[in-house]
């Protein structure tokens, strides 16, 4: 009896052990492993919202706060731009904060460059003409990894309503009432639809002859 308890376990007995740990073993990588990538993806959802909620929240201070400054005097009619606006591009002009450069009015332009990138450049205006830096100060992507970004324009009807969204703002010379921006990432999400009003947009109103085409 001294010698069958001392002989220790069989051979199947160990390898069922192996089998039994490597199994376990096995689950809990697994575990880990989802485990990680569920984090991984939480985290990279989180920082493509608070991404989202930063260039919004960007678009809508700057473009909000648009004034009705001529930034450029175009031949022939010799009007004033003030707001200048299509699908895929606008310009005009805001006070820049001290953060982005030396402050006061600067003309804003955000387009969507067709390689994917929302973009923003900078440029002071200055009685009416926009002065370009040497060296010149380049686009900055404001996001990347974008389908399509759409601007949408509206102004006041011959009503004193608010007329049709417009893909293009004709009356250059007078600011719209309201902007709006479409987003859609390249991975198929959509960004929030972004409506906003401008403060000291006349809607088209500041001429008998302006019209909305």
């Amino acid at each position: 009896m001294t010698r069958a308890r001392a002989r220790g376990f069989t051979l199947i007995e160990v390898l069922l052990a192996t089998v039994l740990l490597a199994a376990g073993l096995a689950l809990a990588f697994a575990t880990l492993r989802s485990a990680t990538q569920m984090t991984g993806r939480g985290e990279a959802i989180a920082q493509r919202n608070e991404r989202m909620r930063a260039v919004e929240g960007f678009l809508r201070k700057r473009i909000a706060s648009a004034q009705p400054i001529a930034f450029e005097t175009e031949a022939g009619t010799q009007r004033g731009l003030r707001f200048v606006g299509d699908a895929r591009r606008m310009r005009f002009v805001a006070d820049l904060p001290d953060y982005l450069g030396r402050g006061g009015p600067y003309l804003h332009e955000l387009a969507f460059d067709g390689d994917g990138a929302l973009t923003v450049q900078f440029a002071m205006v200055l009685a009416g003409h926009t002065i370009r830096e040497n060296p010149a100060r380049g686009p900055e992507p404001l996001a990347e990894g974008l389908r399509t970004v759409r601007f949408r324009y509206r102004g006041i009807d011959g009503k004193g309503g608010l007329g049709e969204w417009r893909e293009r703002w004709e009356t250059a010379e007078s600011l719209p009432a309201q902007v709006e921006v479409e987003i859609a990432s390249a991975d198929g999400a959509s960004w929030p639809r972004l409506v906003v009003g401008l403060a000291q947009g006349d809607g088209g109103q500041a001429g008998a002859d302006e019209t909305l085409q």
